[in-house]
């Protein structure tokens, strides 16, 4: 029984495999020609056992057959080779597919979304269960094509030469299948029991190793050391389950194969001490031997299909797994690129009764919030911590649900396309993402394409050069993951840095000062202030100092966004 599981599974599988392209068709092309080879093979070397034992001719009349014998055992055996290979290079084609098809789904999707798998689990799909689709295309789909079509073109040889040899091959071939596909059911239930084992061990694994100096500073490593042994444990046991009904299949298949053959040999041998006489015609010793010969091989794709049809298990299992655990498709690709600064008028931004509630929409963030921020105006956001300023922030450019109505330039914000969006806006965050690079790196994330002398110029503005300057290898000074050598100040400079290579037109920054005492505050401030001229700056902050240099400020209180009269101020801030 199929259920729809294994049909969707099965259409991902075979859409995914035109990417195998060439190699793949090699793959599975190379092993028909080698059992085309085969008949001429085993045809040649029973007509020179027929000839040397019945004819009593010389050996050197038959060492042009013996040499045609060796030629084409040999030319199998490249065939052979060339076609595992192929397998193996078409099928590390579509893993490397795959694998950028996932991995770019993933990154279009809005980084705060809720549905979003935890990294361990994603890594655990992207590469673990990614692989487990190897086998299928390596090795499982040649030896089915070898399945369905090579028993029949032996079938096809054979029965015009020996009518019993030919119905005794028809009558036994089909229960291999007919069996295999009954343990196979049990083999499929048992693959996806494992296939979700091996995605939660890894994803834990993955998971508490992140957070093991958290686990540490409670107490909990103990626990989360044996809850992972357990983990451990359990996948042993599901997998020698899969193994245990591997081996069922393929003594299932051993029985059937051996029972044919030893039918054919029982056949052959009764025919030529005339005990058995179900021939028109006397059976010759080049006819019996190539039957003999045949015997083992007609039965032989099915074997081998027998021994990979496990992998076909497997490949369906972890694409169910990975559609399940990161919710893409991996046969839906999406093509991304360097979002480009786009130059443009300074943005006009509209709030309509917009309200903002937590990811379980329990709670209230913020509560029918309507606001209007002209073009070019410079705006801040008081609050204090946790009263929704960073939420609406991210609202405002499509990083978090809300309902209401957002307009930026009197357009909703699902009327803009995301390379509009992500080139004309430009959003810092309280936790800037810091990656393992350089410091010139990490601020040229915002602009792949800027020249040394931009990048020196985008640090200076935001005073990134007073403390890179210090260092033994100034702006090419590696850093760690998460900013991993840089103090909190310092990684917020890196991160502003970045703004001076945009051109956006709306900018939105969470905190940008938090971390600098009030000198630096204030010059940074000074060179914010003169780069957003001409453009529409929002600015969430707890500093009354920053918040009296813009020209509106409003307080978020309660849900409530209420005007504060700071506009007064401007002149007592130096």
């Amino acid at each position: 029984m199929t259920t729809p599981k294994d049909k969707s599974g099965a259409k991902a599988l075979n859409m995914i495999a035109r990417r195998g392209g060439g190699p793949l068709i090699l793959a599975m092309s190379a092993p028909i020609l080698g059992g085309l080879l085969l008949i001429w093979q085993a045809w040649t070397l029973s007509d020179v056992l027929g000839r040397a034992i019945e004819g009593g001719e010389a050996a050197s009349a038959l060492m042009p057959a013996v040499a045609i014998v060796l030629g084409l055992l040999l030319v199998r055996a490249l065939l052979g080779a060339v076609g595992e290979q192929a397998g193996l290079v078409g099928a590390e084609r579509i893993k490397r597919h795959v694998r950028q098809a996932l991995f770019t789904q993933m990154l279009a999707r809005p980084p705060r979304a809720t549905d979003l798998a935890p990294s361990g689990v994603a890594a655990a799909a992207i590469v673990d269960q990614v692989d487990a689709v190897e086998g299928y295309f390596a090795r499982y789909l040649p030896a089915a094509l070898q399945a369905a079509l090579l028993p029949l073109i032996f079938g096809a040889v054979i029965l015009p030469l020996d009518w019993v040899a030919g119905l005794l091959f028809l009558v036994t071939a089909p229960l291999i299948p007919l069996f295999m596909a009954l343990v196979g059911w049990g083999a499929q239930i048992a693959t996806d029991r494992q296939a979700r084992a091996l995605s939660h061990l890894t994803g834990r694994f993955a998971d508490r190793l992140r957070g093991l100096l958290t686990l540490k500073l409670f107490g909990r490593e103990q626990a989360e050391t044996a809850g992972i042994v357990d983990a451990s444990e359990a996948l042993r046991l599901r997998t020698i389950k899969v193994l245990r009904i591997a081996f069922l299949s393929s003594a299932v298949l051993e029985f059937f194969a051996a029972l044919g053959v030893a039918g054919i040999a029982l056949y052959v041998g009764l025919t030529f001490i005339d005990y058995l006489q179900l021939r028109s015609g006397p059976l010759t010793l080049q006819l019996g031997m190539f039957l003999l010969l045949m015997a083992p091989e007609v039965y032989n794709p099915l074997r081998l299909f027998a021994s990979h049809y496990h992998d076909r298990a497997a490949a369906r299992s972890a694409i169910a797994e990975i559609t399940q655990q990161l919710g893409v498709s991996p046969n839906m690709p999406v093509t991304l690129a360097d979002i480009a600064p786009r130059s443009g008028s300074p943005i006009d931004v509209t709030l309509s009764d917009v309200t903002l509630r937590t990811p379980d929409h329990m709670a209230g963030v913020a509560l029918d919030i309507s606001v209007h921020v002209s073009p070019g105006q410079n705006v801040a956001l008081l609050g204090p911590s946790g009263s929704g300023k960073s939420t609406l922030l991210e609202a405002i450019v499509r990083l978090r649900d809300h309902t209401g109505s957002i307009l930026l330039d009197g357009r909703p914000l699902d009327q803009w396309s995301e390379a509009e969006m992500r080139g004309r806006t430009f959003l810092l965050t309280q936790k800037p993402r810091i990656i393992h690079a350089s410091i010139a790196e990490n601020i040229a994330l915002a602009r792949p394409g800027a020249t040394r002398q931009e990048i020196e110029r985008a640090a200076e503005h935001a005073d990134v050069s007073g403390f890179a300057g210090g260092l033994s290898e100034g702006l090419d000074t590696l850093v760690g993951e998460d900013g991993v050598g840089l103090s909190g100040g310092q990684a917020q400079r890196v991160a502003l840095a970045r703004l001076f290579l945009r051109d956006a037109s709306l900018i939105l920054l969470d905190e940008p000062t938090a971390h600098l005492d009030q000198t630096l505050e204030r010059e940074v401030v000074t060179r914010l202030l003169d780069y957003a001229r001409g453009r529409t700056l929002i600015v969430a902050t707890h500093s009354e100092a920053l918040a009296a240099r813009m020209d509106k400020a409003y307080r978020l209180v309660g849900g409530t966004l209420l005007s504060t009269p700071l506009l007064n101020q401007k002149r007592n801030i130096a």
